[in-house]
Order: structure tokens, then C-alpha cells, then sequence
């Protein structure tokens, strides 16, 4: 199954790209390592940011960007990435996507805009309180009915197969998870459109993958590493035995929503975010989601309260549907009581680094959305910047590709997979501990507020279930659950590694030892494996 682009990962970057080269008549394969549909972008609740109202101005949204992201930001990414919003969102539109329109215009052509923590104006387009699925449904839909892509479903990217001289790639190895077989498929161009790292940690927003497969399989191919300490916690995740890894948009939060510790009998007490930040509930989420951490601590709490009772009821039920039944669901009417929530793990901000064409330091790979680190984010993403950045650089990797595809020569036949040593394995649960123990450590020792001495510890754990996980992938077969651990193993160790070199706390980076800020902001970076 050759291919001349190979993409990975079937999420807004993935599909956007998919769809850019095949409107141009290039044949693409893309990869979902479960159904088409899947991945972080479904699950995205608030929307994308870009500049559609005459009162708000791209300055000011270089600028909020640039406040959110503690000094670390990449001003020149951020221009580029902000300038190419209103593009993107006209080309979404284009292709279907159905979002929120203005209700006070007659015309109904008008996008309604809602605003989000960090952002002085609202300017972040749409689709009621499901954008991710909005988005997701219809670039799925056309990627399925498109005669020039081909989709793969259920199957894992193993490993890059990289020329060492040339320093070029020349395909994957991909595991069919149906039929548990490793292949070696060959390609002219490789993009990693695999989504961030955030399952290191026991709780996350995402419910499943976001597993680094990307950053990990880049990094061991020898490519750098940057900024992998800044892991953003969404302030607020719904506290629920019975739900877990949903999110509670910060758009309720963005319409005048209050956090609030919880009172008497479970009744909405104190607001506490003033005592943060005098953006309150619309300070960035570094801060939101260190305040109800150190309030939890504090108070020896397991949630904090988002109480919206004081919001019109048609408000909540017609701007955020999704959230509304399916809290309905568990017994909890938001019109009435107040939401339980917690910070949890939701997004990478660094990755592997790249130009402003999506290009990675290894020649024909791309790396596109959260698996990369542009520099647009820098120490914390201001919300809503998220899909942005996969609609603009995979416009601009199409562009490249477009621009270089004909002049790339045919890759050459490759290495199959050698399976002939290894074994079946009856001793699965070795996996599962470890993973188990991966993401548990990693909550307790590099979380929200982090030591020295608890970052030491991590690392001391990282280097024994580097061991363990190494000589079981030497000796028994691949299995998926396998494939995550191992690439989860490598993405802590980033983390942990970058968070060590930083001596002060920045953005998301808060560590007891060097609470101060340095003068000089620099990115953290860490060469790849075989540099």
C-alpha cells in the first residue's frame, strides 16, 4: 500500500490536509488508528478563533495570544497564524461546516462569536457546543467520498523508516490492528497529523488516544523536541463517576459563568478567582487551573463548582446543548445547580519543531496540530487557538507539497517488518500496569505544580519502565495498547526533561523551587535521539 503522501492521523490538520492536496488532484492515504471519525477534534466543545468582527482587530489578537503564552510565543508564528484565520474559517464553510449564526442578524449569514479566557473580544466561531464534532463530520464526509483519498481505519504508525544518510523519510511501519500484522509502506511524503501527548497523564480530556505516538516516533527519528513541559490542564473537566473526559467548554465561563467553591450541602459558596487574577474567570487557563488546584489542595477538595444558574435558561440550552443533556443525564440540571469540576490533562503545547510549512528537521515528514510546536502557543495556548493552527499549517504544508511533490523521486523498496524472533505474549497485564503506573506518577509528580524533587523521582521511574517496556518490545508481538506505552514512555521523559531544564515557572510550568520568572524567555529543546 504505497502512497505518495502518507498522512497520519485523521483529526482537522489530517483531514484539512487530506482535502487540500486531493481538490488539487494528488492522491493521498489517510490513517485513523480506529474509525475516520475520531481523535481530539471531535471532542473539541468551544471552537476557533479568528477575526470576523469589524470591533475586534488581528493586533489584538496577536496580542492576546502573546499575553497567554508568557512571553514565549513566536511573534512571527503568531501573525502568521492569525492572519490566515479568516481564510480558514471561509474555507470551513465552504466545505460545509454548519456553525452558530448571529440570531440578531436578519440576513442569517452572520457567525455568532462567543469569547473564551485570554480573549479581549469575541471573536471564536462555533457550531453551538460540539465544533469539534461540527468540523470533524464534515471533512470526514468528504475525505470518505473523495475518489483521490484513500482511508486506512485501524491501524497504528509503529515507526518512521528514515534514510540515515540522506536524513530523508521513505515511509511507516504501520500494525493493522485487525489483522495484527506489521508492514512496511512506503511514501514520498509523511505527515504526522497524530494529536498531542496529554493520555501521560491519569486524567485527561480526551478519552482516547493523544497517546505522542507522533512526537515520540519524530524524536526517535532524530528530530527536535521543544517546549514538551508545557502540558496545558483545561481548568474545568466534568467531576462525575459516571463521566469521564468530559469537558465543560470555557465558552460558559466566556458567558459570565462563576467558579465557585462549594458550599453547605453541596450549594454554590464562594467565588474564588478574584483572588487570582482580576480577569477572574476569564483569566488564561494556566492560571484558572492553578487556582482551582491550589483551592482543592487547600481545602482538601475533589471538585470545585462552575455555577451558571444565574444565566438565562434559554441561553444554556440553546448555545450549549451537548453540555446541557448530557449533564441532564447524570442528574444534574445547570440551570438550577452548579457544575463539579476539575482541571484535567488537554493539551500538548510543545512538540516537534517545524517551520512555518509544517517542516520537520527530517526532509519530506510534516508534522501539523498539536504533535508540533510552531511556536504559536509558547508557554500556554490561549483557547480556541487549537484548530486554528491545524486549519492554517495544513494549508501551508499543502501549499509546499503542491509546490515540491513531482520533483520528489519514488521511494525505495523498503525493509519489511522482521517479526521472526519474537513471541506471543501471555503476560498482557504487564502492559496495563505499566501504563497504569506511567500516568499515575506523572499526575502526582509533574501535574499542575511541580518540585524539583518530584520531577527527579519521575525520571527515576521513567528510566525503569523504559527498561521493562524495551525488553518486552524486543521479545514479545506489537499490540496496540503496547505501541502507546511505548510512545507514552518517551513523551514523559520529554516532559520530565524540559521541566528539569527550566529554572523558573512560566505559563504552564509552575514549579515551587524557581517561582519567579527569568528575564531572557527562551524554548526549551531537546535534539532528537540520533542527533
Amino acid at each position: 500500500m504505497g502512497s505518495d503522501v502518507l498522512i497520519l492521523g485523521s483529526g482537522a490538520a489530517g483531514l484539512t490536509l487530506a482535502l487540500r492536496l486531493a481538490q488539487a488532484g494528488r492522491q493521498v492515504t489517510v490513517v485513523s488508528k480506529t474509525r475516520l471519525e475520531s481523535g481530539s477534534t471531535l471532542w473539541a466543545q468551544g471552537g476557533i478563533s479568528a477575526v470576523l468582527d469589524a470591533g475586534d482587530s488581528l493586533e489584538a489578537h496577536v496580542r492576546d495570544t502573546l499575553i497567554a503564552g508568557g512571553g514565549l510565543c513566536d511573534e512571527k508564528a503568531v501573525r502568521f497564524t492569525v492572519e490566515r484565520g479568516p481564510d480558514a474559517i471561509r474555507w470551513l464553510v465552504a466545505q460545509g461546516v454548519s456553525f452558530t449564526r448571529d440570531d440578531d442578524d436578519p440576513s442569517g449569514s452572520r457567525l455568532h462569536l462567543t469569547r473564551e479566557g485570554g480573549h479581549s473580544h469575541r471573536r471564536v466561531v462555533h457550531a453551538a457546543d460540539s465544533t469539534g464534532r461540527a468540523v470533524e463530520t464534515t471533512l470526514a464526509s468528504l475525505a470518505s467520498n473523495h475518489p483521490n483519498i484513500r482511508i486506512r481505519e485501524r491501524a497504528v504508525a509503529l515507526d518512521l523508516i528514515v534514510d540515515r544518510t540522506s536524513k530523508s523519510v521513505q515511509g511507516v511501519y504501520l500494525y493493522d490492528r485487525s489483522t495484527h500484522e506489521v508492514e512496511a509502506v512506503p511514501a514520498k511524503v509523511v505527515a504526522l497529523c497524530t494529536g498531542g501527548a496529554n493520555q501521560v497523564y491519569l486524567y485527561s480530556s480526551n478519552p482516547y488516544g493523544a497517546s505522542g505516538d507522533g512526537i515520540a516516533m519524530a524524536w526517535r527519528a532524530g528530530c527536535r523536541a521543544s517546549n514538551m513541559e508545557f502540558m496545558q490542564f483545561h481548568p474545568t473537566c466534568l467531576y462525575h463517576k459516571d463521566s469521564r473526559a468530559f469537558l465543560i467548554t470555557e465558552a460558559l465561563r466566556g458567558e459570565g459563568g462563576y467558579l465557585r467553591l462549594p458550599g453547605e450541602n453541596g450549594a454554590p459558596g464562594e467565588r474564588f478567582m478574584l483572588r487570582f487574577d482580576e480577569r477572574a474567570e476569564l483569566a488564561p487557563r494556566d492560571i484558572v487551573a492553578r487556582a482551582i488546584d491550589h483551592e482543592m489542595k487547600r481545602l482538601g477538595l475533589r471538585h470545585v463548582l462552575l455555577d451558571v444558574t444565574h444565566l438565562p435558561a434559554d441561553l444554556l440550552k440553546n448555545h450549549f446543548p451537548g453540555i446541557y443533556a448530557h449533564c441532564l443525564e447524570l442528574g444534574i440540571n445547570i440551570t438550577k445547580e452548579p457544575i463539579p469540576v476539575v482541571p484535567s490533562a488537554h493539551f500538548t503545547c510543545g512538540g516537534v519543531v517545524t517551520d512555518f510549512r509544517a517542516r520537520t528537521d527530517i526532509s519530506n515528514l510534516y508534522a501539523i496540530g498539536e504533535v508540533a510546536c510552531t511556536g504559536l502557543h509558547g508557554a500556554n495556548r490561549l483557547a480556541s487557538n487549537s484548530l486554528l493552527e491545524c486549519l492554517v499549517f495544513a494549508t501551508a504544508a499543502a501549499e509546499d507539497i503542491l509546490n515540491r511533490l513531482d520533483k520528489l523521486p519514488e521511494p525505495p523498496a523498503l525493509t519489511p517488518w522482521d517479526a521472526s524472533r519474537v513471541r506471543d505474549s501471555n503476560e498482557d497485564v504487564v502492559v496495563s500496569h505499566n501504563w497504569l503506573e506511567l500516568r499515575t506518577f506523572m499526575w502526582d509528580y509533574v501535574g499542575i505544580v511541580r518540585t524539583t524533587k518530584r520531577l527527579e523521582r519521575a525520571l527515576n521511574r521513567i528510566e525503569l519502565l523504559k527498561r521493562e517496556i524495551q525488553d518486552y518490545y524486543g521479545n514479545y508481538s506489537v499490540s496496540h495498547h503496547l505501541i502507546e506505552l511505548r510512545n507514552l514512555v518517551v513523551c514523559a521523559e520529554l516532559i520530565v526533561r524540559s521541566a528539569l531544564m527550566r529554572k523558573e515557572s512560566r505559563g504552564l510550568h509552575y514549579t515551587l523551587d524557581y517561582p519567579d520568572k527569568v528575564d531572557a524567555a527562551l524554548p526549551t529543546v531537546l535534539p532528537g535521539r540520533d542527533t
